[in-house]
């Protein structure tokens, strides 16, 4: 199991992504920084409880399978070319932007399921009062 914790700027944020790579399965978690965070902020970032809550969320992120890369042998300057454009690549890989996605809509589909019972829950609460307040008025008192 290694882990890898990749910062970069989406366009509007500073992101963290922390990737745990495992038998071929690739678990991720982000987290949001906000502003360009310097090295000390990171610094205490590694050493706080917010990478520890990083860490538990991304080992329960469902997994997803890993882009399996070809084993033949290169020749040197088409390696050190994937080399220098692996150093410049910014960004997290395609796998754990599938394992972020399959969080999220599993969250979302978690919210959607309990918002539909709150609803449901809401409206029998309405129903039971108009039902409760019709028969009193029939009552005649």
């Amino acid at each position: 199991m290694s882990g890898v914790f990749t910062l970069y700027h989406d366009g509007r944020f500073w992101v963290g992504v922390y990737e745990i790579h495992e038998d071929g399965l690739v678990r991720a978690a982000r987290h949001v920084f906000g502003s360009e965070p310097n090295n000390a902020e990171l610094a205490a970032f590694a050493a706080g409880r917010d990478f520890v809550r990083l860490a538990d969320e991304a080992r329960k992120a469902p997994p997803v399978a890993a882009d399996r890369r070809p084993t033949a042998r290169l020749n040197a300057k088409r390696l050190a070319k994937l080399a220098k454009k692996a150093q410049e690549d910014e960004g997290i890989g395609t796998a754990a932007q599938r394992a972020l996605r399959d969080a999220v809509t599993e969250r979302a589909a978690e919210n959607k399921a309990a918002r539909k019972r709150r609803a449901a829950a809401e409206a029998t609460r309405r129903r039971t009062l108009a039902k409760a307040k019709s028969r009193a008025k029939h009552r005649g008192h």
